[in-house]
């Protein structure tokens, strides 16, 4: 579905109406209505509380470019990080925006380093998934052979450090079939929990918080869930 600048903004105005800045509240303002009413009421009480096909509408239009969002943030993150993270002089030799396999190493390439940039939300509770994918990001520099400065760019790094300090069982981690046998053919028994691969291997890597570079991401619920 394409959804032209016109349609994005009339579906988000039909959704801001029927949330009306809470949509717990809209819901149950909703059920409370309909409750003891008859068919012959069930159209007006959708009218008066915005529950409309033209929200419903809206909604689908929504729903169609929410997948990309994730993508963008990533993408245009890594393009507003850019000046505030290379050096005076320093050339990008490649760069990686989209999402998948797109046939490149590193998300940043340049004649001095190499960089992945993770622009996840940590939330403090349990993040088994994005622990997972900063862990590939980390072992990936960490095992990259090149003399160029490694960098592994986050939103905060406190929840990183505590995860990869942490004792969660590097086999628990390592959920990728092809990565889970690229380390431990390489490493055989030798590691056991996330820190105990860490801390053999954080200098490698630097990790570095980049929200000071990006506030838009941090002032509000953003980052990539």
């Amino acid at each position: 579905m394409t959804v032209s600048n016109a349609d994005l903004a009339h579906a988000i105005a039909a959704l801001d109406q029927f949330i009306a800045k809470n949509l717990t509240k809209r819901l149950a303002a909703v059920e409370h209505a309909l409750v003891g009413r008859s068919i012959d009421a069930v159209s007006a009480i959708a009218l008066d509380h915005q529950a409309t096909t033209e929200t419903l509408a809206g909604a689908s239009r929504i729903k169609s470019i929410a997948s990309e969002i994730n993508v963008i943030i990533h993408a245009v993150g890594i393009v507003a990080c850019l000046p505030r993270v290379l050096d005076e002089g320093e050339v990008i030799r490649s760069v990686s925006l989209g999402a998948g396999n797109t046939g490149k190493d590193f998300d940043l390439e340049t004649d001095q380093r190499v960089a992945e940039f993770k622009f996840i939300r940590w939330r403090g509770g349990s993040e088994t998934i994005r622990q997972n994918v900063l862990f590939k990001d980390f072992y990936k520099l960490a095992e990259h052979p090149t003399m160029k400065r490694k960098y592994l760019y986050v939103l905060g790094t406190d929840e990183p450090l505590k995860f990869l300090n942490g004792r969660r069982q590097l086999r628990s981690v390592l959920k990728d079939a092809a990565l889970n046998d690229a380390f431990f053919s390489k490493h055989g028994s030798e590691y056991h929990l996330v820190r105990d691969y860490f801390v053999v291997h954080c200098d490698r890597v630097n990790l570095v918080d980049v929200s000071p570079y990006v506030p838009e991401l941090t002032d509000s619920d953003g980052g990539i869930a």
